[in-house]
């Protein structure tokens, strides 16, 4: 079954089961898409108010002063570092004094746990941002990270599907048995992690491992797509054709709050490209480099999948990770399979012990070998990219070193048991889903394979 084509431009090419997708839209309210994020103690940020969370000492977290306040965080419709953004100006603080486990969906009602560092809760309750609020909790001894991460519980509504209720049923019943019966869904990363409207992230991470700093600012400022704002991409076209930054500083609307902070330094230093880049909050200028190697991984994935390897059981030159005692998987403690331990090995994937992986490349990371080491050095050679480039002497602050990801991740919890008649829409239905995924892995990657979406835009991916 074929992907669509703006998802081939992130790398997912195929799908892993054969089902007939439900159809239907995703997002069609803020309320559909709820994130709520859950960490290694087992702490869950809840949307709605549950018992006192600072007496389940989140954390540890205590009344006794440190630097790092622990707060819930609730945003609805808030990309996650614009968000960050304002908290920090409203108290007067740098955005690197305001950490996250992870970053949730903008286009969703999320909640997540962050601490402030030299804060007070008086000054935490001061803050009044429209569709955000942050609640103190209590102090920790140390900031919060993405070690702390375990994943995230989703409660989603997918609207306007049109079949019968038990036609739907069916489909998504027999969906989820092909992905129990491979092991889970295919790893993935999802569209946001390239940018749904305009996935341009992981181009401008090339362009800047290949040393093209220019071409990366103007991928990042000028590459326009349909499904943008009309005004946002006639700005980016005529951007293009003039390379005017002050007459684009004019066009660029204010919400495009980082490309316009990029052209307020191209106006002072028209040639400086590594300065404009620098505007830009460190975390998403990483994110560049890591959206590349997230594009290469998706490929490596989709051709493994469309090459009929196995997900679940590795073949010799595989890696596989080792699994700690919470079943998150542990990329540091890693093996190659070889004929003299592929029994043993298979034998730990099936215990739940390890789980097959494959590499996002980095200049400390190798191929794998075997067949699967084949499909990766080809995708590289297609790319015209080599691992060692990924340590960016003219962005070092952003080098990617590279890591081993899991093919599969395990779908936790899922129900999709309410499934009701759509009252704006006669002869279609609803259906709500709720499951558990592990940190690093998308949700919209488990409702691709259930949906089959053919408008990803329209249809709220």
């Amino acid at each position: 079954m074929r992907a669509p084509e703006i998802e081939k431009q992130t790398g997912m090419e195929t799908y892993a089961t054969r089902t007939k997708g439900i159809g239907g839209n995703i997002r069609e309210n803020i309320e559909d898409f709820i994130v709520e994020e859950i960490l290694v103690d087992g702490s869950i940020a809840h949307v709605k108010s549950q018992e006192n969370t600072a007496q389940k000492k989140v954390l540890g977290c205590s009344t006794k002063e440190t630097p790092y306040l622990l707060c819930k965080f609730l945003k609805r419709d808030w990309d996650t570092f614009v968000a960050v953004r304002n908290i920090a100006y409203r108290l007067g603080i740098g955005m690197p004094q305001i950490q996250t486990a992870g970053i949730k969906d903008a286009k969703a009602l999320t909640a997540q746990y962050i601490t402030v560092e030299n804060a007070s809760p008086e000054q935490i309750r001061k803050i009044h941002i429209k569709d955000m609020e942050i609640h103190p909790l209590g102090y920790v001894h140390n900031r919060l990270s993405a070690y702390y991460l375990w994943g995230n519980s989703f409660h989603i509504r997918i609207s306007a599907v049109n079949h019968s209720m038990t036609e739907t049923n069916k489909r998504v019943a027999n969906t989820f048995e092909e992905l129990l019966a491979i092991g889970g869904v295919p790893n993935f990363f999802g569209h946001q992690r390239f940018g749904t409207t305009r996935p341009i992230t992981h181009l401008v991470g090339k362009a800047i491992i290949k040393k093209d700093l220019k071409k990366a600012v103007m991928l990042y400022l000028a590459k326009s797509t349909i499904h943008e704002h009309p005004s946002s991409r006639l700005a980016r076209i005529e951007l293009l054709k003039t390379h005017n930054f002050h007459k684009a500083l004019k066009n660029f609307p204010k919400q495009l709050r980082y490309e316009r902070s990029m052209l307020r330094e191209l106006v002072e230093n028209p040639a400086d490209f590594s300065g404009a880049l620098r505007t830009l909050p460190f975390k998403l200028r990483e994110m560049f480099i890591q959206a590349y190697e997230s594009y290469l991984f998706n490929q490596f994935l989709s051709r493994r999948i469309k090459e009929q390897l196995p997900l679940k059981t590795a073949e010799v030159g595989d890696f596989v990770i080792a699994v700690e005692r919470t079943g998150i998987p542990t990329p540091t403690m890693s093996k190659m399979a070889k004929p003299e331990n592929l029994t043993e090995i298979n034998n730990a994937i099936q215990n739940g012990k390890l789980r097959l992986a494959i590499p996002l490349i980095g200049f400390r990371q190798r191929c794998s070998g075997g067949k699967q080491g084949e499909i990766e050095e080809q995708i590289l050679e297609e790319e015209d990219v080599s691992p060692e480039e990924f340590r960016t002497s003219i962005m070092p602050e952003i080098s990617a070193a590279g890591r081993l990801r899991t093919t599969l991740t395990p779908i936790i919890d899922f129900s999709s048991d309410k499934i009701m008649p759509n009252t704006n829409k006669p002869r279609s239905c609803n259906v709500e889903t709720a499951f558990k995924l592990q940190k690093g892995s998308y949700a919209t990657t488990l409702l691709r394979e259930i949906m089959k979406p053919k408008r990803i835009i329209q249809e709220g991916f």
